[in-house]
This record gives C-alpha cells, structure tokens and sequence, in this order.
C-alpha cells in the first residue's frame, strides 16, 4: 500500500468520510508536508481503495445538492490498514525525497547553479519551518497528541535538513574555490 493509499484509508478509518471532508482534513492536518495527496488524487485514491475491497462507498443523500459517496473502511479495510500501521511503525524506510535525485546528479550543473539552487530550497525549507513551528506554538488549536507528534517531527526533519543542505552549499563553495586556485 503507498503511502497516499494508507494516509486516505487512515482517515476513512477513523470515521466514514467523503472525499471533499477528507480534502479537509488532510488541509487541517497539514498533511502534504509528509504525502503526496493532491486534490484529483483522492478520489482516485479512494476508487483504487474500492476496487481492492479496503473501503465501501454508500450514496448518502444531502439536505442541498447533489448525492454524496461516502465510504467506510471494511474488515479486510480495517486490518490492512492495522497491518500496515504496525510496519511503518516498525521498520525505517528510505525517504523518497526527490532532493536526494538533485544531489545525486549535481555533477550536471555549476557550481554556481548548484549554489543558487540549493539557496532557494534553503529559503523554501526555512519557511516550511516557520510554519511548522507556528502550528505547534498556535495555543487556539489544539492538536491531538499524536498529531503535535507528527509536528515536531516533520520540524525536526527539516531542520536537519536545512543545516545539511548549508553544510552542502559551504562544500561546493569550498570545492569551487579551490578549482579557482
């Protein structure tokens, strides 16, 4: 199961949802900072979850407007969704960040370009940062547990992140200088 597909059934399993309500929560939760979900994605997310039995969908009539599909996750739903909690609880995966491909091809570019590049990933981390550290210091919201959890991690990521990738960029300028010596 991706890591999209468990993050959409996740929230089917905590309760019965349409897709618009789980556009919402992954919104309030911050969830993209950690998944890829796009807005299009969840539905065919959610169709994909249907056809290999983890969710149903019911119509359920609305007081305006149209019908609206929503879906409960079903036993084989509901253990799937157990098993693959426990695994990613359990077993350290490799990140598939695509910063990883940058730095593994970085002979193709400057070192200038390279430079500038990874100062404009810098400032974008930074402000990821900041509202990282705004939504756990935000005292009108309270967050559940494990979502302050999730917070503090993703900050923690991205502020070793941050101090790695200037660490990089000191190394490139070094290396440049010395190919100018």
């Amino acid at each position: 199961m991706t890591n999209a597909e468990l993050a959409v059934l996740s929230l089917v399993v905590q309760q019965p949802r349409h897709g618009y309500e789980i556009e919402q929560v992954i919104e309030e939760r911050g969830m993209r900072r950690w998944t890829e979900i796009g807005f299009s994605s969840i539905y065919f997310l959610l169709k994909k979850l249907e056809r290999g039995g983890f969710v149903e969908g019911q119509l359920e009539k609305t007081e305006r407007g149209p019908a609206r599909k929503v879906y409960s996750a079903t036993p084989s739903g509901l253990e799937a969704f157990h098993a693959a909690i426990i695994e990613v609880l359990s077993v350290p995966q490799p990140s598939p960040r695509p910063l990883m491909l940058g730095l593994a091809n970085i002979p193709a570019v400057t070192p200038s370009e390279a430079m500038a590049a990874l100062g404009q990933y810098s400032q974008n981390l930074k402000a990821k940062v900041e509202m990282l550290r705004t939504a756990l210091d935000n005292k009108n919201h309270s967050h559940p547990y494990f979502v302050d959890a999730m917070l503090e991690l993703g900050l923690k990521a991205m502020q070793a992140e941050l101090e790695s990738v200037e660490k990089f960029v000191k190394q490139i300028q070094e290396q440049s200088q010395k190919k100018q010596e």
